[in-house]
Formats: structure tokens, sequence, C-alpha cells
């Protein structure tokens, strides 16, 4: 089952959803196997982390073969058709295993659980279990119910779940690289996306739940994490909302955390823990987190911040909250306090409702003005119960879309070659995750800007902080040699 894994390169004409990955074997006696496989973006994979964490607190260990598996989750997405319908078509594949193994128990995960609700249990019967994202907690309940013979189903959207107490079970972990997820939900309503309905509202888990496991996982070997929430740069934890008894009894006044004071937390935990984070929608992030970023060298000097298109009518079609040329404004400001070197990635998508030819060459302009690193470039796909859905028209022909998107990654491949030959000459601090993939007498980490750097093995080894100089680069990758 290993082939089904697919990482995504630093260059792709597919945005996260196409990503998948399988849960590694833990072997801690348990009576019970759960397998998972994982689609979409890394807020999936935190939270298949959690479905696993939750399932061996009873009876289960995981395992990466699903032919020792009693239990089967896919942890799906919606974020496009296609990626529904690369579980649709694996679902089917399960359920011919099911033939073999007629007490084999598969359930759906995740956002497209929640958008489909019963229909997987009622009118396709496919599954025996649905489970969306704020249901894990009760998998275990549900899988008893499911035990007994019939179905199960929690797509119940939760105001409160952070699922702040529960320690992730490290899957298809490398033992340098964590993701800690600090939020769940969306109140954006960008009018081409679903996951305000699949994820439900915006809630921020308590900082200091997230400093421990920061510290935890530095403790553990690991020296590099990753902030996650659909939008980051919105997190904000209010002691007077989430702690108000406490509050009262000990007489303090409210306390109000923000993004740019969690950056700032978590960066103080070691000077050798790096930090990430994404996604940051562009309308959010404030000059008070890029400072914070300045002042910390162990924050990444790398932002993630989705474009979707050039064109300021498109936008506000999208619902973004941005103009183009405020878009623009922002990533001036970005290179002026944190530097022309710091590396700015996007998402666009090609043939948004009634894009002209002219709009479309708008984007192509920007993608010339801003000159991203990398970026996730698709074709716009509807979505059924999104606000473009209901007000406007799918009228851009496929091949017209797929005319565009070619145009947009052709763009992105010049500007890529381009920004990493910049980088050539430099020498970077890279944190070394393991051995390149065509020989494992090379290593291979990334620097501070998310690009990954290839070098000679010599005596280091993953998880070590090293010096790199480049000598040479392909749009995708930097090579170089230890100094």
């Amino acid at each position: 089952m290993k082939d089904l894994i697919a990482d995504l390169g630093v260059l792709s004409s597919e945005p996260p959803a196409e990503q998948i990955r399988i849960s590694e074997a833990t072997s801690t006696g348990k009576p019970r196997k759960l397998y998972i496989e994982s689609y979409g973006c890394q807020m999936n994979f935190s939270d298949s982390e959690i479905v696993a964490s939750i399932l061996q607190k009873n009876g289960f260990d995981t395992t990466s073969e699903i032919s020792e598996a009693d239990v089967v989750f896919l942890n799906t997405c919606s974020i496009r058709e296609k990626a529904e319908t690369t579980v649709r078509n694996r679902l089917v594949h399960i359920n011919g295993l099911k033939k073999n193994k007629p007490e084999l128990l598969v359930g759906v995960l995740g956002c497209m659980a929640e958008r489909l609700k019963t229909k997987f249990l009622e009118e396709e019967k496919i599954v025996d279990l649905v489970a969306g994202p704020d249901a894990y907690r009760d998998l275990p309940h549900l899988i008893a119910r499911v035990d007994e013979g019939g179905k199960a189903i929690n797509t119940f959207l939760s105001r409160d779940e952070t699922y702040a107490d529960i320690n992730p079970v490290r899957l298809n972990s490398n033992g340098v690289t964590a993701f800690i997820s600090i939020m769940r939900g969306c109140d954006n309503m960008c009018s081409f996306c679903v996951v305000p309905f699949t994820r439900g509202r915006e809630r921020s888990r308590d900082p200091e739940s997230i400093i421990t496991e920061a510290r935890d996982l530095f403790e553990k070997g690991f020296r590099e994490v990753t902030l996650l929430g659909q939008n980051v740069d919105s997190y904000k934890w209010s002691a007077a909302e989430n702690n108000k008894a406490r509050l009262e009894k000990n007489g303090e006044a409210e306390h109000v955390v923000n993004f740019a004071h969690l950056l700032d937390k978590v960066a103080r935990v070691h000077p050798d823990l790096r930090v990430r984070f994404s996604t940051s929608h562009p309308k959010d992030i404030t000059d008070e987190v890029l400072f914070a970023m300045g002042r910390h060298d162990n924050i990444c000097k790398n932002i993630h911040l989705p474009m979707q298109s050039g064109s300021s009518r498109i936008l506000e079609l999208m619902n973004r909250g941005y103009s183009r040329e405020w878009y623009l404004a922002k990533v001036s400001r970005i290179r002026e306090i944190l530097g022309v070197d710091c590396g700015i990635t996007a998402d666009m998508i090609s043939g948004f409702c009634s894009e002209t030819e002219l709009e479309h060459h708008e984007t192509l302009s920007l993608m010339d003005e801003v000159k991203y690193d990398y970026a996730y470039m698709f074709m716009y796909s509807e979505r059924p119960g999104t606000l473009a859905e209901k007000k406007f028209k799918d009228d851009i022909d496929e091949d017209v879309k797929r005319q565009r998107l070619t145009e947009i990654i052709d763009k992105q491949n010049i500007h890529s070659l381009e920004r990493n030959q910049l980088d050539v000459g430099k020498t970077y601090k890279v944190l070394i995750e393991g051995f390149s993939k065509r020989s494992e007498d090379f290593l291979y980490g990334r620097n501070s800007n998310n690009k990954v750097v290839i070098f000679p093995k010599e005596n280091k080894s993953k998880g070590q902080y090293v010096n790199v100089l480049v000598d040479r680069c392909s749009k995708g990758t930097l090579f170089g040699k230890l100094v």
C-alpha cells in the first residue's frame, strides 16, 4: 500500500487535496487494528493523528496494511470534485475487500463525511460509519454501535471543540517535523469554498496547551513544528470567554492572545525549535505578525498567502475581502519587514465564474509582480452548497479553464526557477529531514524559506542543523555542499 502515498512537490497544478497519506504501524499489543488513509490538507493529516490517539486508548493499534485491519477509515476532503471522486473509487475497492472479510468496518471521516452525511449510509450503503471533523471523540461509541450490527453517524459541528487535551499519535513521522493544530473552522465564507460548511465556525485552542505540545515535541527530539489552521492569522484566544470561572475566582483581568502573541510564545520554547505556520488569509496577516517573525530567527521566513485571482472584480465575487492593489501592498509590506528573501507562496484558481480573458491575464501579470517561490494551481471546481454555486453560473468552458491553468503553471515554473537561481551562491541553515529519494549518499532538508535543499551526506544525520552552500538549482530544488 506504500505506493499510495503521494507527497506533493513544490510545484503543482493540484491543490493540497491531492495528497494522500497512510497510517504507519504501531504495535503495543492492542486487540484490534486501525488503518487510516488521509486525503487533503495538512489539517486532515493532523486530525488523523488525533483519531489514532483516541482509538489507541480504546483498544486499537494502527497498521499500514489494509489486509491486517479490523477498521478502515478514509479521512476525506471536499475541496474539489476530483478529491471526492478519488475517495468514492477507493471506497468501491475497499468494499470489494469486505467480500472476503465481512466483519471489516469501513468509515468515512472529515469534510466529505460532514458534507454528505447520511447519503453514504442510507442511499449508497458503502460505509458503516460516518463521522465529521468535530465528532472524533465519539468514535469508540460509533464503532461499538456498528459492532452491535447497526450503522453509526455523528456529523455534529461544535462551537468549541479543539481537541486541545488530545496528545496526537504521530503517524508517518520522520521524528523531526510535526504539525500542531492551533484552531479549527473558518468564518471567511469565500464564495467558492466548502470549508465553513464542513468544518464550522472558527475557534482557537488554549495557548498553554499549544506551548505544552510544542515543548513536549522538542523534548522528544522534534526540531520543527508547523502551526495549522484554516486561517491561522485569525487565531484569537480569550481567557474571559474560555475560562471565565477561573478568572473570576482568581480576580484576574481579561487576557487575549492573538496570532502574533502565540508565535512569540512558541518561538520561545527553544531557539532550536523551528516554527512554521499555514495557512494565512491575506486580509488578516498583520504587521504585528510580521514583526514577530522578524524578531525570532527560528520563525521560518515563509508565508503561504493565497492569491486566488489577480482581478479585483473576481476577488470581490469570491468574497475574498481584498483587492488586487491591496494584496500587492501586503506583499510589499512583507518584503519591507522581512526582506526580499522571504518565501511567498500562493494558491491560484483558473476559470472562476465569469472570468474573462483579460482578467485571466491580470492573474498572470500579478504573478509577474510578486514572483512566487511556488504555488498550488488548479481549475475552478464548483462545490455544492457554496455561495458561488447558489449565486453564480459556472460558465467557463473546461477547455478554457485548462488552457488558462496551463498558462499559469508555465508562468510559475519560470518564476520558481528565477527565485531559486537567486539562492545560488548563498549559504543556508538547513534542518535535515532524511535521505534524498534518489540516493542514500545524499540528505535533504529545508531552509527557512521552505525550499528543499539536497547535499552530500558526509557524516551528518537526520535532525541536525547544517550550513549548506547552494551551488546549483532546478525549479523545485536547491543543491549544494556542506560548509
